[in-house]
């Protein structure tokens, strides 16, 4: 058996076609999972007792929980408990132009970005689609308002749990499901390149963000250890081929930690290596963790810094600060197995 939420609208509408049922009855089913938002297939009414209990022997509805929220100004952190006991965090924010959720794909993560708490706890497992479209279903069912725009930059590499993230997108990008437009959905990865070259070629607009944090190699592998499979010149090489084939602006991540990757010879560095690339760089002010020795730049450096890169014509943003106080901000996600239970 599969969760009913693991299927895009295409693989609902083979489902009954192989069951000699017709096609629009996964219309049906759509809309009862997302526009009416039933929690069991009893109250699929118009479908008939036979279809529904078809259903019922072929897929399950349970549902993962929400076990605690925590929140903070425009912000709220809200840990899941998975079906076997897993624990994800998930982080919704408040922006004048809409509301973005930040989801996880992973329980763990096997990266190990030196800065990161998520990287602390080794990877168990991939999410399934059914377990990242449910963050945002029961995220706004919290909250009683639509989720505008989504993130995968919670816990997990999406790349590495390639083929269950791009399924989850398909979901929660068909109009007639959540209808979260692709150009609201940014998927970030560390920089798996195999991940790069295969997201070139999938249909949509959907976004890519690369967490670089370091303008060269020496740099990064001190605080990336991806960075020994993968050179920043592979990467930049291919991030130009994404950007030829698609057309599509790619996102810099760029975590300031004091007195590593925060002073005026990487900023000059960083705006080489990106001169001419169709881009811009997000710098994110490091949120200071208890765990992690890693201190945040001081706010006069962190303008230094964006200055240099303006000054050399590098479109640059610093992001807007959500959650410290309640260990929601980048960097920040670990879920905590010692809460709630």
């Amino acid at each position: 058996m599969t969760n009913i939420y693991n299927l895009t609208l295409n693989d609902l509408e083979e489902y009954f076609l192989n069951i000699n049922e017709k096609k629009f009855r996964a219309s049906q089913v759509y809309e009862f999972l997302y526009k009416k938002r039933v929690k069991t297939f009893d109250e699929m009414t118009n479908l008939g007792k036979n279809l529904i209990q078809k259903l019922k022997e072929d897929f399950f509805f349970q549902q993962i929980k929400i076990i605690l929220k925590q929140e903070d100004v425009d912000v709220k952190k809200y840990l899941f408990e998975l079906l076997d006991g897993q624990r994800i965090e998930t982080v919704l924010m408040y922006h004048n132009y809409g509301i973005s959720i930040c989801v996880s794909s992973q329980v763990g993560c096997n990266m190990g970005c030196k800065f990161c708490e998520s990287g602390r706890t080794k990877k168990i497992r991939d999410l399934e689609p059914y377990e990242i479209v449910e963050q945002i279903l029961q995220i706004e069912e919290d909250i009683k308002e639509r989720i505008s725009h989504v993130v995968v930059m919670g816990i997990g590499e999406p790349f590495d749990n390639y083929n269950n993230v791009l399924k989850f997108v398909k979901i929660i990008n068909e109009p007639k499901g959540i209808a979260i437009g692709s150009r609201h959905i940014t998927i970030s990865t560390s920089g798996i390149i195999a991940g790069i070259e295969k997201f070139m070629y999938e249909d949509g607009q959907v976004n890519l963000a690369i967490s670089l944090h370091a303008p060269n190699d020496k740099l990064r592998r001190k605080i990336m250890p991806i960075s020994n499979a993968y050179t920043i010149e592979e990467l930049i090489s291919v991030i130009k081929k994404y950007i030829a084939k698609t057309n599509r602006r790619v996102t810099f991540e760029y975590i300031m930690l004091d007195n590593i990757n925060d002073t005026n010879e990487c900023a000059l560095e960083l705006a080489n290596l990106l001169k001419g690339i169709n881009c811009y760089v997000n710098l994110i002010p490091y949120n200071e963790t208890e765990n992690i020795e890693f201190k945040r730049t001081k706010n006069n450096q962190i303008m230094n810094f964006y200055d240099i890169l303006k000054k050399n014509k590098i479109n640059v943003t610093i992001r807007k600060e959500f959650g410290g106080c309640v260990d929601a901000a980048c960097g920040q996600l670990r879920a905590n197995q010692n809460i709630g239970g």
